[in-house]
């Protein structure tokens, strides 16, 4: 893995033995930035992208605490793990009120040290927010369709998630009972998902819904 592949660590320890040791124990995962005192510590966070910094409490000139809430302070967001000798309970919860993610007490394991960190950098695939209807994408949430020439229709909530069902299974033909007991109070008429419709296709296009003789609707092709 490459230096540009890795995520960026922050490191700021004190130690001139440790703090070399941890940057290379941390290599492999990371690419690592030793700081030798909170001062230096505090203006590469406050200057430079991280995606985690350690911060040891014990430092010179700034201690970690006091690191640590001046980053918060300042709307520092990066995911922090505290790093100290100082392991009671009560020092825990200082150093987890104070705005840091973590907590490790030393001496540590500097595999589970890596894996803390991999932990707190990690990211997830979110699910998409959007659902593509041929030329346009419907963000249900926001109630709107956009299309990719810029055009955007608003909606109301009913017409939003109508589209929403119809989109999310695109083979589908979905009865006005499917509708009915999916979106709307089972009192509702069969005959609302048809004045729903026609308010769709007015608003974007005559064929963004499907009619299909007999059985129901499907999401269709607004440019068809």
């Amino acid at each position: 893995m490459t230096t540009a592949e890795r995520p960026s660590l922050l490191l700021v320890e004190d130690d001139a033995a440790l703090g070399p040791l941890i940057s290379e124990l941390l290599e492999p995962d990371f690419s690592v930035h030793l700081a030798v005192n909170g001062r230096d510590g505090l203006h590469l966070g406050l200057t430079r992208s991280w995606d985690a910094m350690v911060i040891d409490r014990g430092l010179p000139i700034m201690d970690g605490i006091a690191l640590i809430k001046a980053l918060r302070a300042k709307g520092i967001a990066t995911p922090i793990l505290i790093l100290t000798a100082l392991g009671a309970t009560d020092e825990k919860i200082r150093g987890l009120d104070a705005g840091a993610n973590d907590y490790m007490s030393k001496p540590f394991d500097a595999m589970e040290l890596a894996a803390r960190l991999r932990a707190l950098t990690r990211t997830y695939a979110q699910p998409p927010t959007t659902l593509g209807i041929g030329d346009w994408e419907l963000d249900a949430a926001a109630r709107s369709m956009r299309s990719v020439y810029g055009s955007v229709v608003t909606l109301t909530a009913k017409e939003a998630g109508l589209l929403e069902i119809l989109a999310g299974e695109p083979e589908r033909v979905f009865t006005r009972e499917d509708l009915i007991s999916t979106l709307f109070h089972p009192t509702d008429q069969p005959g609302v998902i048809d004045t729903y419709v026609h308010h769709l296709r007015r608003k974007i296009s005559k064929t963004v819904i499907r009619t299909v003789h007999g059985l129901g609707y499907q999401i269709g092709d607004p440019h068809d």
